[in-house]
Parts: C-alpha cells; sequence; structure tokens
C-alpha cells in the first residue's frame, strides 16, 4: 500500500460512480484518472478529474490495456470503484499491476451469492441452506427438504430486484416462471444483469427477524464496525422504505452481530476498504445475507457522516494512498439521522407539492423527487422504484426517525391510472 509523502500527488484510478466521488477524491488532494461510460461524463467533471478513460468499463478486456498503458507513462497508486458494476475491474486491474487492493477471488465471493454461501458452510460462518436451481422441480425439491417459507433470488444482483419468498405450494409451482419473467431484454452494459442473469437462481432458507447493516471499515485486515443501521422494508418485505443510525439493538446483539461481520470479512479474504454487510436477527442467532465490499446505498454514508463523523467514501478513495489516517476504534454516535423513501401510488405522476415547506423544515437535511409531472410511477418491487427520499436528523434515532415519517408524509406525490 503506497503512503502519501510530501509534493507527492497520489494517482487513483476511480472506475464508475458519481461526480461526487470525484470531487471527494480531488479534495483529498489525489490525481485522479476517471474510467467512465462516454455518456455519463460531462464538462461538470473537468475541475476534479486529470485524465478520463471514456468506455464500457465493465469490460475489462479493453479496459485493462488502457490502464496498464496509462501506468506505464505515469503509475498508478491505486484502482478504486465506490459502485457495484466497478468493484470487479478495480480487483482485476489492481491485481494486474500490483497495486494491492482487494483480490479478484474475495470480490467475485462477494458478487456471487451461490459461492459465497457454499464458502461460508465450508468454514462454519454464518450456516443457511442453499442451492443453486434451475427449474419448478428444483423449487420442489429444496421446499421438500429445507420447508417453507423459503427464498428465491438472483445469484449476482442488488437492489432486492427479482427477490421472492415462496410461502406456499402455489408459489412453489409459479416462482421459477416468475424468476425468468425478469429478463426481458432491457438489461445494458451498464446494468450487473445479462442475458444468462436469470437462467440459474438461488434458492436459501427463510431467516426470520428483523434486518440490519453492518458498516465497516478495513485496515489491512483490521476491521472497524463504524455503524449499525437499522432497517425498515416496505409491505413485500424486501424492498427498504427507511434506515437510521445508531441502530437500536442491545449491546449484547450488537457485539454478537459485530463479531459475525468480522469472522465473515476473515472468511471471504476482505483486508481492506469499506463493507456494507446486511444481517437477519433470526431465533438462531444473527446470519449474513449478504455483503458487498463497498459503501451502502440509499444514503447509508450520509447517515454514517451526521451520526459519526465518518465519511465512509473518503476512506474508500484515500486509504489505499495514505491520504486518510486509518481508524483505531470505533466512533461514538452524535445524536441520530435517519432516510425515509418516498413511495407513492404507482400511476402518472399528476402534481408534486410540499417539497419547498419540507426543505425549509429545521429536522430536514435533503430532500429529492425524482418524479415529475407526466413520469410513471412503477410498483414497488426493488430499489430502483423509489421515487425519493427525506434525510433528517434529530437527538436520537428514535426522533430521527419520526422527522423523516412526518417530512416524507409531507411531501405529496399525486398520482393517476395509467390507462
Amino acid at each position: 500500500m503506497s503512503v502519501a509523502s510530501a509534493g507527492h500527488r497520489p494517482r487513483v484510478l476511480v472506475i464508475g460512480g458519481g461526480l461526487q466521488h470525484v470531487r471527494k477524491a480531488r479534495e483529498l488532494g489525489l490525481n485522479v484518472v476517471l474510467a467512465q461510460f462516454p455518456d455519463e461524463y460531462d464538462r461538470r467533471h473537468w475541475p476534479y478529474v486529470d485524465q478520463a478513460l471514456l468506455l464500457d468499463y465493465g469490460d475489462i478486456d479493453r479496459l485493462l490495456p488502457l490502464v496498464r498503458a496509462v501506468h506505464d507513462a505515469d503509475p498508478l497508486d491505486a484502482a478504486v470503484s465506490l459502485f457495484e458494476l466497478g468493484l470487479l475491474p478495480a480487483a482485476h486491474i489492481n491485481e494486474a499491476l500490483g497495486l494491492g487492493g482487494e483480490s479478484v477471488a474475495t470480490v467475485e465471493l462477494l458478487l456471487d451469492k451461490a459461492r459465497m454461501r457454499r464458502h461460508l458452510a465450508d468454514r462454519g460462518v454464518s450456516p443457511v441452506a442453499s442451492a443453486v436451481g434451475r427449474s419448478i422441480q428444483d423449487v420442489r425439491e429444496f421446499a421438500r427438504v429445507h420447508g417453507l417459507p423459503m427464498i428465491v433470488k438472483p445469484i449476482r444482483e442488488s437492489g432486492s430486484l427479482g427477490v421472492f419468498r415462496v410461502s406456499d405450494l402455489a408459489d412453489v409451482d409459479a416462482v421459477a416462471d416468475r424468476f425468468r419473467s425478469l429478463d426481458d431484454g432491457r438489461w445494458t452494459s451498464k446494468d450487473l444483469s445479462s442475458a444468462d442473469s436469470f437462467d440459474e437462481f438461488l434458492m436459501e432458507e427463510f431467516l426470520d427477524g428483523p434486518e440490519l447493516s453492518v458498516e465497516t471499515l478495513s485496515f489491512d485486515g483490521r476491521h472497524v464496525v463504524v455503524a449499525v443501521t437499522d432497517k425498515e422494508v416496505g409491505p413485500g418485505g424486501f424492498v427498504e422504505i427507511g434506515h437510521a443510525q445508531p441502530g437500536g439493538s442491545s449491546e449484547e446483539v450488537v457485539r454478537a452481530v459485530s463479531r459475525l461481520v468480522t469472522d465473515f470479512l476473515d472468511a471471504v479474504g476482505l483486508r481492506n476498504g469499506p463493507a456494507h454487510t446486511e444481517v437477519k436477527l433470526t431465533g438462531r442467532g444473527p446470519r449474513i445475507v449478504e455483503s458487498h465490499n463497498r459503501v451502502g446505498g440509499d444514503r447509508i454514508n450520509e447517515l454514517t457522516e451526521l451520526v459519526y463523523g465518518v465519511d465512509l467514501e473518503r476512506y474508500a478513495l484515500g486509504a489505499g494512498s495514505g491520504v486518510v489516517e486509518p481508524l483505531t476504534t470505533p466512533p461514538q454516535p452524535r445524536g441520530g439521522a435517519a432516510v425515509r423513501f418516498l413511495t407513492p401510488q404507482p400511476g402518472r405522476v399528476v402534481e408534486v407539492t410540499g417539497v419547498d415547506a419540507v426543505r425549509a423544515d429545521p429536522a430536514c437535511v435533503d430532500v429529492q423527487v425524482k418524479v415529475v409531472p407526466g413520469n410513471v410511477v412503477a410498483p414497488l418491487t426493488w430499489n430502483e422504484d423509489k421515487v425519493g427520499q427525506v434525510v433528517a436528523r434529530g437527538a436520537t434515532a428514535a426522533e430521527a426517525v419520526a422527522h423523516g415519517k412526518r417530512l416524507a408524509a409531507a411531501v405529496h406525490v399525486l398520482t393517476e391510472p395509467v390507462a
């Protein structure tokens, strides 16, 4: 791992992500090389980017030779990504150029949920019954052996896309076809999904109990639990409609969850950078749902910065170049913060009101609405169906959650049925 020194601006390849990532990288004093899709790069990036590689960066065979040429001309210190699609390319580049960072094997384990389950089972960490299926008969056999309810979900995906709870025999006979119907041909090179993403699916035993996520930073194999995030899910049981920090679990539960997550990170070989690990608090103890070697989405980074004063994205961008000091102990909370998502009735948007009043409220940190009159609100089936959010603060997490619900209810997105 390189260390920043006087007179040297560490040179970092940032793969994908948003404008705020390259801005934060420049604020850290980094020399920024950005790999980005051509249609997502514009003049707003110019103040923060020293060199840009504009291409489909998911095409590693095309990306790697270009990055190698850049590195030969002016050496890179690290390749990083804060975006799901860029995690594996960053690992390939770091490995090929000897830059450190997470191994391809570790990133593959985190992306491939079936491999992760087998890997954990082999090591006795967070045992969960699972199998890969392709047919209705596979679902029936798993249900016969492990009982109902059960879960069917993609092997490689995020954002709660294509997660089905199978509760009875009618669901068993329908779920394989429902799963394959997700492959409607809409996927592009910017998506994790592809033409063969829905040929196989992962079957898992149903994990009862509330879900939370654990936000960590790792420094050469030493894991620091920065925050525990409470989650609230919508009526279907999978799409998250609210988050809050600090989590409300007891100290005993937090210790058990933290121990499980650090054991998990050791088991998959993650040594540096952020991780966002989802955990269910089941009747048999905490169990891993899945994990990602990136900062959590859905405004979790903003909650962590508000409550703990830690910007996980800055650590992800700068720790590998020595421009941020490693955390030595978990930070202590200083108040509460919550995000509440806007989930109006499906239909065509007629009117959006209340945004200015919410923005002026002292408890409001931020409010965003992604739809305008004429847009169509889809039924809530995965994270991309949410149409906005309100981030709120409070003296405690409970107060922040109450403010978030109040403010979200004050944003009115009126819809009408689509003819």
